[in-house]
């Protein structure tokens, strides 16, 4: 009988990285609940498991290299392997962002959030992705992150609020993505040792 697919889902406490980790684990496959609040991830894990979800707590604050580091140890003594690395957790900022208003400090921290999480988390997970035989990344976008729906020049109503750091750092996220596409096109898996 093989091992079940393990996936580990970034702010996955609530929202969609809940229905993510709650959709992955009907599936059968062991969820890892990445969240930096202990009190909601525990509630978030309790519920998974109250429902039949093989679901397993992941203290993560996507910001915080230590934290990160930490992470991919336990998913390594959990599961000993990622099959797949769903990065959702994100930030809004709050508002207003109009660009004539925000504070640059706002920005900082959501691309800190939004983006360089990802990037951070990523970095972190991908040899224990490598484990896998079929690894995947799954980076969680937003239509604002879209420069033609934003501008409305496709014929389309504008996407979302005026929101100098949360549209903006969807774009920078898809960009990033295109470039772990770039470099991981056809990466070849190591061995388990490796």
């Amino acid at each position: 009988m093989s091992e079940p697919t393990t996936a580990l889902v970034t702010g996955a406490n609530k929202g969609i990285g809940y229905e993510i980790a709650a959709g992955l684990g009907a599936l059968g496959w062991s969820v890892g609940v990445g969240a930096r609040d202990d009190q909601r991830r525990d509630a978030a894990v309790g519920k998974l498991r109250a429902a039949g979800v093989d679901a397993f707590g992941v203290p993560l604050d996507v910001t915080d290299d230590a934290s990160v580091t930490a992470a991919a140890r336990l998913i390594e003594e959990q599961a000993g392997r990622l099959d797949v690395l769903v990065n959702n957790a994100a930030i809004t900022g709050g508002m207003p962002q109009e660009p004539t208003r925000v504070d640059p400090a706002t920005i900082r921290t959501v691309v800190e959030t939004n983006v360089i999480g990802v990037i951070r988390v990523t970095n972190a997970m991908i040899a224990l992705l490598r484990r896998s035989a079929s690894p995947r990344i799954v980076n969680m976008s937003s239509s604002v992150g879209s420069l033609t729906r934003q501008s409305g020049t496709a014929g389309e109503q504008t996407t979302g609020p005026v929101a100098v750091a949360y549209a903006p750092s969807k774009t920078f996220l898809n960009a990033v993505t295109l470039q772990y596409a770039r470099e991981l096109r056809g990466a070849r898996r190591s061995s388990p040792a490796g």
